[in-house]
């Protein structure tokens, strides 16, 4: 919609905006100015969501036309209208003016100081949520096949798009993920295949609905990441619609390599690390192993809860076919009970009480559903996230600081080599090629270091990431809450409604009422 906007008609005032807030060296507006600009127009969080997703950004900045949706947007929200592009498209010829101020006055912010240490993650929780909301959905028509058949219809709200996946898609494009971001939180996937043996209709769908959650979670964690989340890969995954997107992401990364090859301050990512980053790292990663510990016993016993409200369900209706059962038992009353018995006319009342049996079952099914879908779901989102920081810190021991020092291990067996050679007068030739090969192994160390102080550097800004999910914990909470709210205030009210039927049902037939 931005490239309808023709820039002839575009009002004097939006062009001095743009000229306050773009940045001196492009012709772009960084994205932190454009927020710090929203911020000053006092509209509700609801509008601002709106504006920010109808405007395109690229390399964290706004081209001028997108600067121009985007004020008219803030105009249209200002008059209390909802700021869509089918909106706009009514008064394109004539842009409204948004309310900001003189021109001037926003010189400001873009003249406030950003922070000058790139270290630091300056990120909200809502902030990395509003990223992107991915759906993964099993295609209907697929349903109930084979696993190796099963496809997924990935939708992205950001990308504002749909694409099909196989298992398969999500695997090539994790283990390049993987490769490019060596030194970032990469979620892991779920297994491709249940464990053999079994395997049964009802396991067989309940494995291929986690299996989707699973990919749903992932999908989400990536998309949401303030640093991969932009890249090439997860931008081909999210809308390429070719025939192979495997391919497509190969050549890509074949393109662009790691991170480290493409991070403008890899290299210097020493300079910015602090003094005392190995203690900070250790202290950091206990705290978060201690959290994922208990957020996973959180998790089982919110799962335990769920399976019980199932259970729940399926005794209160079994509960309620019982009673029907006994009510629709035709058998006669025998002549010594019948006189003063009045089992006959109340068996016939006990056959309508199943009705209510089976409304409290569904209510207690609904419950599950709420505590699985709501409570265990975001639990196991958080998990997926504290275990790919786990992995991370593993991959970081296991990976760079070991190659590292294998590397040192062979230069001094070569320099010995090397010393051992020039004492004992070898060929000229032989100690040339061992020169050779020390200057190769040296740079080889000297990259290895750069590696390992950008994986540092990574791992400290992962860490931050950590802690701004951590609020996550009352998003958990509330929904926790909530779910046992609205299950007990529903299966109170068809208890409470039940219980002067019961006691009119005891009342008609000559007996007191328990209670």
């Amino acid at each position: 919609m931005a490239a309808e906007i023709n820039e002839g008609s575009v009002p004097p005032y939006y062009r001095e905006v743009y000229e306050a807030l773009r940045c001196r060296t492009e012709e772009r507006v960084p994205l932190e100015v454009f927020q710090r600009l929203l911020d000053r127009t006092d509209l509700n969080k609801a509008a601002l969501g709106q504006i920010a997703e109808h405007v395109e950004s690229t390399g964290g900045s706004l081209s001028k036309l997108s600067l121009y949706k985007a004020l008219a947007l803030i105009a249209l929200a200002q008059q209390g209208k909802q700021p869509s592009p089918k909106l706009l498209e009514n008064c394109i010829q004539e842009l409204p003016k948004p309310l900001l101020g003189e021109p001037r006055d926003l010189l400001a912010l873009r003249m406030q100081p950003t922070p000058d240490d790139p270290l630091t993650v300056a990120h909200s929780l809502d902030r990395l949520l509003a990223r992107d909301s991915v759906q993964v959905e099993l295609i209907p028509e697929k349903k109930g096949l084979f696993l190796k058949h099963v496809e997924y219809q990935v939708t992205s709200q950001h990308h504002k798009i749909s694409v099909y996946r196989r298992y398969s898609d999500f695997n090539v494009f994790h283990e390049l993920l993987v490769q490019r971001f060596a030194y970032r939180m990469v979620p892991a996937l779920p297994p491709k295949r249940m464990l053999k043996g079994v395997l049964t209709s009802v396991s067989d769908r309940e494995f291929i609905e986690g299996r989707r959650r699973a990919l749903g979670r992932f999908i989400n964690l990536v998309a949401r990441h303030p640093f991969s989340s932009e890249d090439e890969l997860v931008k081909i995954f999210l809308t390429f619609n070719g025939s192979d997107v495997q391919t497509k992401l190969r050549d890509a990364y074949k393109r662009m390599g790691d991170e480290f090859i493409t991070n403008r301050i890899a290299t210097q990512a020493k300079d910015h690390l602090p003094a005392d980053i190995q203690n900070q790292f250790a202290a950091s990663r206990e705290l978060i192993r201690n959290i994922h510990n208990s957020f996973h016993k959180l998790r089982d016993r919110a799962e335990k809860m769920a399976g019980r409200s199932k259970e729940n369900a399926t005794d209160l209706l079994m509960f309620g076919r019982e009673l029907s059962t006994l009510g629709s038992d035709a058998s006669a009353i025998p002549p010594l009970a019948s006189s003063q018995s009045t089992w006959a006319t109340l068996r016939k009342s006990l056959k309508g009480l199943s009705v209510e049996f089976a409304l409290l079952s569904d209510k207690a099914a609904q419950q599950g559903r709420r505590e699985e879908d709501d409570v265990v779901e975001k639990l196991n989102f958080f998990l997926d996230l504290l275990q790919s920081y786990r992995d991370l810190c593993e991959r970081h021991e296991k990976g760079v600081l070991h190659e590292h020092q294998k590397a040192l291990q062979k230069y001094s067996v070569m320099k010995r080599q090397m010393m051992s050679a020039t004492a004992q007068s070898k060929e000229p030739v032989s100690v040339e090629q061992l020169e050779s090969r020390i200057v190769q192994q040296e740079n080889a160390i000297q990259t290895m270091e750069l590696r390992n102080y950008f994986s540092l550097f990574c791992l400290h800004q992962e860490t931050q990431l950590i802690f701004t999910y951590l609020p996550m914990t009352y998003h958990i909470l509330g929904a926790f809450v909530k779910s046992q709210v609205q299950g007990h205030t529903e299966m109170g009210e068809v208890w409470n409604d039940l219980q002067p039927k019961l006691g009119f049902l005891f009342g008609n037939n000559g007996m007191q009422p328990p209670f």
